[in-house]
């Protein structure tokens, strides 16, 4: 995927980050040890040949001058703190982090280079019909089970996991959704609402936010994409950059519950160990639906995605929007 926020690196530079990373013997020759991944959707992503043979995957953060959302500021040593966290409180599998460069001296930005998994991304080979449907059912039901296990883990605070803190979900969780409505009045993003109408939409059911009272690490960003599969079973969770601690209803694997556009969450939800919502839950995961559906609306402006892209976030906009008895 194309976005203003991928910080792509010249070979020399390249070499630069090999060497600080696993010594000059491992520094390439010639020009093809290095392959752009391009999936993503935020950060510049490399497979690297080292020159012993060994393959990884250099990451790197988004360019100083790049505009980006508030809670997307030093989102990658957010993903460090997940990662860490994830491998010393879970046996969810993660990629081994191998080398991490925060000093900025090499590029503008902070990096790290971690395993290459050598599995298929779950998301992509589902999308293209590579997957027979009982396959694709399984992995979205392991999926399920792997979120559930990683919400297990128990934060101290509620928010984002490198702060700042709040004392409870409703207080996190609101003044998160009014950062990104100021995201997007910063930016000059056409909602198709007003946001002060959209606000009030969010604060009106925040009451239910106060059912939650012990912060839980949610991944936020766990789509089948971000997961890596081998022999029919998911093998590693990647992107752990958007995780905090929060209410595991809001995590991805639920979203076609509110937005037909996304998976059927049923085989997610066996997994996840949810049969049905209560009342509060339901709105709970409507409220989850709507910073969804804004945050996706206000980055098509500072990615600069595409008029087709923006238009289908407003759709999911009217839908959350819809789900919490508002209409245009």
């Amino acid at each position: 995927m194309e976005s203003v926020t991928k910080n792509r690196q010249s070979l020399e530079t390249l070499r630069t980050m090999v060497e600080r990373g696993f010594g000059p013997q491992q520094v390439p020759e010639g020009d093809g040890f290095a392959t752009e991944l391009t999936d993503g959707f935020f950060n510049a992503l490399y497979r690297i040949r080292l020159a012993d043979g060994k393959e990884v995957v250099l990451k790197i953060a988004p360019p100083a001058g790049v505009p980006v959302l508030t809670h997307e500021h030093d989102m990658m040593r957010n993903e460090i703190a997940a990662m860490d966290l994830v491998r010393r409180e879970s046996f969810v599998p993660v990629p081994e982090l191998f080398h991490v460069d925060l000093s900025r001296e090499v590029c503008d930005a902070d990096y790290f280079f971690m395993e290459l998994v050598d599995a298929t991304c779950f998301g992509i080979a589902a999308d293209a019909g590579r997957l027979p449907p009982h396959v694709v059912e399984a992995g979205f039901e392991h999926l399920g089970s792997l979120n559930r296990d990683l919400n297990a883990i128990v934060g101290t605070h509620f928010g984002q996991l490198r702060g700042p803190g709040f004392g409870t979900w409703r207080e996190a969780a609101t003044t998160m959704f009014r950062t990104v409505l100021a995201d997007g009045v910063r930016a000059a993003v056409d909602l198709g609402w007003d946001p002060d109408v959209v606000l009030k939409a969010f604060e009106d059911h925040a009451d239910v936010l106060d059912d939650v009272i012990e912060p839980r690490l949610v991944e936020v960003d766990l789509w089948a994409k971000n997961s890596m599969m081998r022999d029919g079973r998911i093998v590693a969770i990647i992107d752990h950059e958007r995780a905090m601690f929060g209410d595991p209803l809001m995590e991805a694997g639920l979203t076609g519950l509110d937005l037909p556009s996304f998976p059927d969450p049923a085989p997610f939800m066996r997994g996840f160990g949810l049969a049905a919502l209560d009342d509060s839950q339901r709105t709970r995961r409507h409220l989850y639906t709507l910073w969804l559906a804004v945050t996706m609306l206000v980055e098509t402006t500072y990615r600069q995605q595409s008029p087709q892209q923006y238009r289908w976030a407003c759709e999911q906009l009217d839908i959350a929007m819809g789900l919490l008895g508002r209409t245009t």
